[in-house]
């Protein structure tokens, strides 16, 4: 699937539910599904900076797609990375980096979270973004 695809995928689960309440219950649901790291990648520079909890992030390039993989120490924000790695994950660096995140105001995550929360979801991407870019010059090369 691409990526676009699985937005959609998601915007549609969302649009189930009729409150917040059940979405906040599925993003922990979700984070409950999230393909742990390995411990050894708990480590001080895959912690994503700008999070409220603690949030580690861990991406690795297999032929030419991205497999990422975290964990985070708050059940809700565990949910959150879950849905962002759901959408990346798997996907070609190019394809991360010419992809939008409209998926996240149009589940109306962003306008649901405490302002710290935010921030740490706009770092998550940024950090999902900036190994794309990393392993897209070094394809390059």
């Amino acid at each position: 699937m691409t990526i676009k695809e699985i937005q959609n995928e998601i915007v549609d689960e969302f649009s189930m539910f009729d409150d917040w309440m059940q979405r906040y219950e599925y993003i922990i649901e979700l984070g409950k599904t999230l393909p742990l790291i390995k411990e050894e990648y708990k480590t001080e520079e895959n912690l994503i900076k700008g999070c409220q909890s603690k949030v580690w992030l861990q991406g690795e390039q297999s032929d030419d797609k991205i497999a990422f993989t975290a964990d985070s120490d708050a059940i809700l924000t565990k949910g959150i990375i879950a849905i962002l790695i759901r959408a990346f994950s798997n996907q070609k660096a190019k394809d991360i980096l010419d992809a939008d995140v409209d998926f996240i105001d149009e589940i109306g995550l962003k306008e649901h979270l405490s302002a710290t929360r935010a921030n740490g979801l706009v770092s998550m991407i940024k950090n999902i973004k900036m190994y794309a870019l990393a392993f897209d010059a070094k394809n390059k090369n």
